[in-house]
């Protein structure tokens, strides 16, 4: 898992509210134990017509949205099942966070898991950034996880909520197993010590 510090990006902007995971990954491609691939059929429902080609005016078929790498999103964002694919999903496209004024609980801490953070901002912070993008589709912000701050195009600071666990995870670049995995020398003492 890439370390998360800092990061300046274009937003894709998608005001739709309880996004559920069943859109964000259709059922059809859980059948996968591996991430690769799965950011093709990010939102495929909404991104492909029937025969497989592309919608030309969804969000994500638009070349500004090419490299972007945060997604502002309705309220609610990630309801609906708990697959963790729909993380993998989102981060196979590019994204490294997603914007919201609240985020399903399990979809949230998979998407901890996994590299992607979930940012949660207030009302009005998220309606403001949605009048400012579309008044400045190209404009970036700037996410900083150690201060916790989300930075707009207007010069506007906002902070932004993470379990101290989390933030350490993503700030270092390691899932759960990794963290344990730090204290391996302090784990085979004890088990030595332990040993009758």
């Amino acid at each position: 898992m890439a370390k998360f510090t800092t990061l300046k990006s274009r937003v894709v902007v998608m005001p739709v509210n309880d996004i559920d995971t069943d859109q964000i990954i259709p059922a059809r491609f859980l059948k996968v134990t591996d991430k690769l691939g799965l950011g093709k059929n990010l939102f495929s429902d909404w991104r492909y017509n029937a025969d497989g080609s592309p919608k030309a005016d969804f969000v994500l078929n638009k070349p500004e949205s090419e490299g972007a790498q945060v997604l502002l999103a309705g309220d609610n964002f990630g309801c609906g099942s708990s697959r963790e694919h729909a993380p993998w999903a989102l981060t196979g496209y590019g994204f490294r966070a997603v914007i919201s004024t609240s985020f399903a609980d399990i979809f949230r801490n998979n998407s901890l898991k996994n590299g992607l953070l979930p940012i949660i901002v207030d009302a009005k912070t998220h309606q403001s950034l949605f009048e400012i993008l579309e008044e400045i589709p190209n404009a970036e912000i700037s996410v900083d996880l150690q201060n916790q701050t989300v930075s707009l195009p207007t010069g506007h600071q906002v902070s932004f909520p993470i379990d101290g666990f989390s933030k350490s995870c993503l700030l270092n670049g390691t899932d759960e197993l990794g963290y344990i995995q730090s204290f391996d020398d302090r784990i085979s003492a004890y088990e030595k010590a332990a040993a009758f």
